[in-house]
Parts: structure tokens; C-alpha cells; sequence
């Protein structure tokens, strides 16, 4: 009850307005994306201050962080995680840690979740060990306002929900209104406020004047380097180019799932404007690796996205 009513003053706070932040990110690939634009975003306002923490393991999901939490108990020296935190200051270049060094290292103010995205349309995996998560949490940083990050939709062109033969059985909108259904559902469990990303990349696939296109997969074993294929109207996805370390020669690789650079600009506008009570007219940095044109349109996506999510009432 006690860790209860502190989350709950945290969360009033931060409706007042507060603008000095600090906030752990318990995630994965998907959280780590956050670290390219959300600390400039927050710099370029002056009235804005934040102190932002990864605790990152590559495709965890609840399950996972629950069992290697367990294990770092059993033996302190399993330090599982990814941080950009400094923990030792003997060894700077040391960036391991554990989910227990992680929560107690600062004061939290905000502590966010999410489920490996993977998984985030399976209703099943968001229980007892979603709970098993946030217990630790409340255990170790009490004082701290737990969030859910709402993960996203592949692009179309992952075989997992590709339009011809799925591997999942469906497609885009469908594991889109899967995943916010279970973390809709997780967060009226504990009445959590939600950071719509999902939402947001879903505006900006139905308002690109571009639309993102299918193309047969097996245009890629055509391709020479440097060629690729068409990938404008999706903020999700990247093929690029890449050196083999076997055969040294240039090889395709397609990523489906992570964000490109317009992605990761959406994803921390959405993030900046929910924590800091912002509007798109407070946003002062545009990366120059994104016009201005398209980053005007890509903050007014986060900003409907953060106005118009329904957020979990009490």
C-alpha cells in the first residue's frame, strides 16, 4: 500500500508539470532506440532535465528479465544487462549490470516496462510474470512511477505477418491491435499510464503521403550492392548493406522489426511530449539526418498519438 501511494504522488507530480526526470528503461532492442533522440530532445528544452537509464537485454521479454533477476540473486557476479549508466567509477568502459544495481543506482522518478515484442501479441505473457516484474520493481524503487512502453507493429514485409503466408496467421493490424489490447489490459491491472509509441507509428503509416510497399522477397537474392529496395512510408525497418565476417564480401540484411532514424525521432518525440506534459510546438531539435518538413509531420504524429491514447483512469 505504501509503495502504492508514493507511485501514485509520483504520478501527480508529474501531471503538475515536473520537468526534472530521471528514468529507467527496462526493455530491450526496442527501449534501446529511445537513447538516440529522447536526451537531445530534452536538452534542446530549457526547462527540461533528464537523467535516462537502460537496463537492456536483446529481445527480453518479462519472463526472461524475472529469470535472470532470480539468477543474479543466486550469484551477484551475473550481471545480464546492457546500461549506459556508469556504475563502477574504477572501470568507465564497464556498461554490465544487474535488474537490482539497475533500480537502486538513483531515485527513480519514472521506472517504464514493456514486453519483447515477440511475444507482445500473446495475451498469456502478459501475467504472473508481468507481476513477478513489477514486484521487483516496487521492491527496490518504491518511490517510482512505473509506465508501460507500448511497443509497435512490424513493417509489412516481415514474414511473420507478410501478406502471403504469415507465419503468425496475421498481418500488421492485427498484431498492432493485439499488442495494445495486452498492454491496455496490463496497465488497467495497476492503473498505468501508457507512452503510446504503437499508436504513434500507426498514425504515420495512415497519414504518409508515401505508403510503404510489399515486395516479393525474393527480390533481394537480385540485388547488387549497392542497390535496394523501396522502403519509403514505413518509420519501422531498414535493409541495408552489410561486410560478412566469413566470406568478407558485401551481404543484404533486412531488419523488419526496429526503428530507422525516422522511427527513433518519432519514438522519443512521443516519449518527450508524455513525460515532460509538451506540445509539438515545444520541440526545439530536428536531427539533421531528417528534414524538417518530415520532422514537422512526424512530431505532430507523437503529438496526436499522446493526445487522443486513452490513457488508464482511475
Amino acid at each position: 500500500m505504501k509503495a502504492f501511494l508514493l507511485a501514485a504522488a509520483a504520478m501527480i507530480a508529474f501531471s503538475c508539470g515536473a520537468k526534472d526526470l530521471k528514468v529507467l528503461m527496462i526493455g530491450n532492442s526496442l527501449s534501446q532506440s529511445v537513447l538516440a533522440y529522447l536526451p537531445k530532445l530534452a536538452e534542446a528544452a530549457p526547462d527540461c532535465k533528464l537523467k535516462l537509464g537502460q537496463a537492456m537485454i536483446g529481445g527480453c521479454t518479462f519472463e526472461h528479465h524475472c529469470k535472470v533477476f532470480e539468477q543474479a540473486e543466486q550469484d551477484p557476479a551475473c550481471k545480464p544487462y546492457w546500461t549506459n549508466l556508469r556504475l563502477d567509477p574504477r572501470n568507465p568502459k564497464n556498461h554490465q549490470a544487474n535488474l537490482k544495481e539497475l533500480l537502486t543506482a538513483e531515485k527513480w522518478d519514472i521506472v517504464t516496462i514493456q514486453q519483447g515484442s515477440h511475444q507482445s501479441w500473446k495475451a498469456e505473457t502478459f501475467g504472473s510474470d508481468a507481476d513477478k516484474l513489477i514486484a521487483i520493481i516496487r521492491k527496490y524503487a518504491p518511490q517510482a512511477e512505473i509506465v508501460v512502453h507500448q511497443t509497435w507493429a512490424y513493417r509489412s514485409d516481415d514474414p511473420r505477418i507478410a501478406p502471403k503466408n504469415p507465419a503468425w496467421k496475421f498481418g500488421q493490424k492485427e498484431m498492432y491491435n493485439r499488442l495494445t489490447a495486452n498492454y491496455i489490459n496490463l496497465a488497467k491491472r495497476y492503473n498505468f499510464r501508457i507512452i503510446p509509441v504503437g499508436y504513434a507509428i500507426q498514425i504515420s503509416r495512415e497519414k504518409s503521403p508515401l505508403k510503404f510497399r510489399n515486395y516479393d522477397p525474393a527480390l533481394l537474392d537480385t540485388l547488387n550492392f549497392p542497390d535496394l529496395p523501396n522502403q519509403a512510408g514505413d518509420v519501422v525497418g531498414n535493409i541495408h548493406w552489410r561486410k560478412s565476417r566469413k566470406t568478407g564480401e558485401m551481404e543484404i540484411r533486412r531488419d523488419t522489426f526496429h526503428l530507422n532514424c525516422r522511427g527513433k525521432y518519432l519514438q522519443g518525440c512521443t516519449w518527450f511530449l508524455f513525460l515532460f506534459h509538451k506540445k509539438a510546438e515545444d520541440v526545439k531539435f530536428i536531427p539533421d539526418e531528417i528534414g524538417d518538413k518530415d520532422a514537422k509531420f512526424l512530431l505532430n504524429c507523437a503529438e496526436e498519438a499522446v493526445n487522443n491514447f486513452q490513457q488508464v483512469k482511475k
